[in-house]
């Protein structure tokens, strides 16, 4: 088994589009990036740890590359938005895609920029690409939030914005 970090705002949202995929095993909800030695969602959220949400996938690379996760990865979020993620604003929910070596990071700029070249959006990919660093896991209540309070959890993914992004935006690739 292969694991792979993402950040792409609320945590909840990723991890709830990351488990769909086939070769997916796990996917739990996190903190990553601070400058901190600990993170939990009180401190996070405060803005002063310099940590992002961002979820950690293991995944079974026989049937799901790590360029798949990563293009996939692409479409649960706005790539473009370089203040946070629709309705959640601050450092805590900027965009990455966090590589632990050479290969991962190749792999993941070339689909940045791919992306970036596609014309698919006016504005440029601002998702950054960075080294990965400590994770910490998520309180238990976060975690699988999407199955655990299914209505809150449609309720916000519909009101932030990003299930109709998604739609406009990703429609044909989902």
């Amino acid at each position: 088994m292969k694991k792979a970090v993402f950040a792409g705002g609320c945590f909840w949202c990723i991890e709830s589009d990351l488990i769909k995929l086939e070769g997916v095993i796990q996917v739990v909800s996190g903190y990553i990036g601070g400058t901190k030695a600990s993170a939990n969602y009180e401190a996070v959220c405060s803005g002063l740890t310099d940590h992002r949400e961002a979820v950690l996938v293991t995944y079974d690379e026989t049937l799901i590359s790590y360029k798949e996760l990563v293009e996939y990865f692409f479409t649960c979020i706005d790539p473009t938005n370089p203040y946070g993620q629709f309705a959640d604003i601050g450092d805590q929910y900027k965009t990455a895609i966090y590589y632990s070596d050479e290969k991962e990071k190749e792999t993941a700029l070339k689909s940045k920029a791919e992306l970036d070249q596609s014309g698919r959006f006016k504005d440029p990919v601002v998702t950054e690409i960075l080294e990965i660093s400590d994770f910490y896991q998520a309180e238990d209540y976060h975690q699988k939030y999407y199955e655990k309070n299914a209505d809150h959890y449609k309720r916000y993914r519909i009101g932030s914005g990003r299930e109709g992004f998604i739609q406009i935006n990703w429609g044909d690739k989902r």
